[in-house]
């Protein structure tokens, strides 16, 4: 979904108007200075979620982190009905990705009230800060970003079909271990060796189960190299797919001069005007 929203303003009653102009336009000086300090906002009340977490400012500040908590809260809130209250069709904004974020971003508080803890929740808050690619105008970089995602979606059966194949390995190796380690060295059940098999192919070792048998060490040996091929499995699957589409990108040909390296949404040739198939 793009990081910003097309919208209108629901009436043209003056008020609504200028609203409309500060809170969703960019390009205005106060439309700038509203987003700057929206941001400025987002990242105070995120630092102060992080920070409350911490036992010692806790104790000391934790009627402030209260208080901050419940005037960003309110800020976002009324921003949010404002978005609503102005635009032409609400219900765009709300089923919107950046709709739901504000959402988001002010039930932690609101469910705090009856769940102890939610409040955590409002480090969610961060999603705000995409709103910083409309800002500096930096949507234009988010082509690649979108040209990845293609790419995963496209790649998303040979993905499926590895992940299955490695849940597979990871079981048998699992057993394997379950039967060659004594329950001494921490390999007690099948689901707590297939445990260990997953953390010794992606190469992370924590190092709570460890073979203590020659046979055992021997197995985790071919593991642990196992693992650095098979962690370049998904990256390769992407990339190639990647490469793949960029190479159609730029094989899109003019049918009548036959010029190629089109863009991709080109419709017409840049070289003889041709229309593109």
């Amino acid at each position: 979904m793009a990081p910003y929203h097309n919208e209108k303003p629901n009436t043209s009653a003056k008020w609504k108007v200028k609203a409309f102009q500060i809170i969703f336009e960019a390009d205005t000086f106060w439309g700038k200075f509203f987003d700057v300090g929206l941001l400025l906002a987002i990242v105070l009340s995120v630092l102060a979620v992080v920070l409350e977490t911490v036992s010692s400012l806790k104790t000391k500040y934790g009627d402030l982190f209260l208080t901050l908590e419940y005037i960003f809260t309110g800020l976002f809130l009324i921003e949010y009905i404002l978005r609503i209250v102005i635009v032409a069709k609400p219900r765009n904004y709300i089923k919107s990705f950046f709709g739901i974020v504000d959402l988001l971003s002010i039930l932690p508080s609101l469910i705090g009230i009856f769940f102890l803890g939610a409040q955590s929740m409002m480090i969610i808050r961060s999603l705000r800060l995409l709103r910083i690619f409309r800002i500096f105008k930096l949507t234009q970089y988010l082509g690649e970003a979108s040209q990845l995602s293609r790419a995963m979606i496209a790649s998303k059966n040979k993905i499926i079909i590895f992940m299955a194949t490695v849940f597979i390995l990871v079981s048998i190796l699992g057993a394997v271990m379950y039967l060659v380690e004594p329950p001494e060295s921490g390999f007690t059940n099948i689901p707590k060796s297939i445990y260990w098999a997953i953390v010794t192919l992606t190469t992370v070792g924590y190092g709570d189960i460890a073979p203590i048998t020659p046979l055992g060490q021997s197995i985790a040996s071919l593991v642990m190299i196992l693992g650095y091929g098979i962690i370049a499995v998904p990256t390769g699957i992407v990339t190639s797919e990647m490469n793949q589409q960029r190479l159609m990108k730029m094989s899109k040909s003019c049918p009548n001069c036959a010029t190629s390296q089109h863009m991709e949404n080109a419709q017409y040739c840049y070289s003889c005007g041709s229309k593109l198939k």
